[in-house]
């Protein structure tokens, strides 16, 4: 009696440590492998790279009409996995969303036009830039009052929300021109639909992403003055993964060495890269 007990209780041991070893598995591939420390090689043991993007801001990322992701971030992003031997799979997500989900495990890197500034250098760390775009104020084509950001004060002024351009509102403009009011949005198009309606008075943004949305949608808008600033974009990556950094930043240089980056850029820009 005694020693069937005790097979029982050994046989009732060995199905718990079986149970909780399998648990452990089976959380770490649901997870995507957020238990390494080496984000580089989970991503080379999967074969597969999960690339956040907001989905919704041609032409650097958008859906297609063969209801793929495409655009500039998504051909760089397809680049450097092709670079890194793998394949990228993209997730879409609102702008104010992705530097959490990345954080959160939800993407392995976001290729976004994800400027570089020091409050997110806190936060996540960034590869070499790969583009700099030049930001400009927006207004109706018919609108002679503003014209330039010195106008705003008293303005209404449309911006994505947790956006740099967002930021750059808030901290750096106001306290220079005078209050105004700041409404945010999701995605670009509903920002322009509402300066074209006249709902807001002015936005900032690229031409490079202003230029397919006006000509789809036929909004009557201008840009105004002198450049803002100029936002340098870059691969954004969880914290502490330097092995993957490095290697996005060598398919970034090799692809500016060999010219398959200048064909990307003239593919989506019709024109050549500026000189770095």
């Amino acid at each position: 009696m005694k020693k069937a007990k005790w097979l029982l209780a050994f046989v009732a041991i060995a199905v718990l440590v079986l149970s909780a070893c399998g648990n452990k598995g089976a959380q770490k591939d649901v997870n995507h492998g957020n238990n390494y420390t080496d984000q580089l090689q989970n991503i080379q043991d999967h074969g597969e790279m999960t690339v956040g993007i907001m989905g919704t801001y041609a032409p650097y990322n958008f859906m297609g009409k063969d209801k793929q992701y495409t655009g500039f971030d998504v051909d760089i992003a397809k680049e450097i996995a092709k670079r890194m031997n793998v394949k990228a799979k993209f997730v879409a997500q609102d702008f104010s969303g992705l530097i959490p989900g990345l954080q959160q495990g939800k993407f392995d890197v976001l290729v976004s036009q994800v400027t570089i500034t020091d409050e997110r250098k806190k936060a996540i760390d960034f590869s070499d830039p790969y583009i700099t775009n030049e930001v400009k104020a927006i207004v109706k084509a018919d609108n002679n009052s503003i014209k330039s950001t010195a106008d705003f004060k008293g303005k209404t002024i449309g911006v994505g929300l947790g956006t740099n351009d967002e930021a750059y509102l808030r901290n750096d403009l106001m306290p220079k021109v005078g209050n105004f009011k700041i409404n945010t949005y999701d995605d670009v198009i509903t920002t322009l639909k509402d300066l074209d309606a006249g709902r807001i008075d002015a936005t900032i943004n690229n031409v490079y992403a202003l230029k397919p949305i006006v000509e789809k949608n036929g909004f009557k808008i201008k840009a105004v003055g002198d450049p803002i600033k100029a936002d340098k974009a870059a691969v954004a990556v969880k914290k502490g993964n330097p092995k993957l950094v490095k290697a996005i930043n060598k398919a970034i240089e090799d692809m500016k060495n060999d010219g398959t980056y200048k064909k990307i850029f003239v593919k989506w820009f019709g024109e050549e890269p500026p000189a770095e």
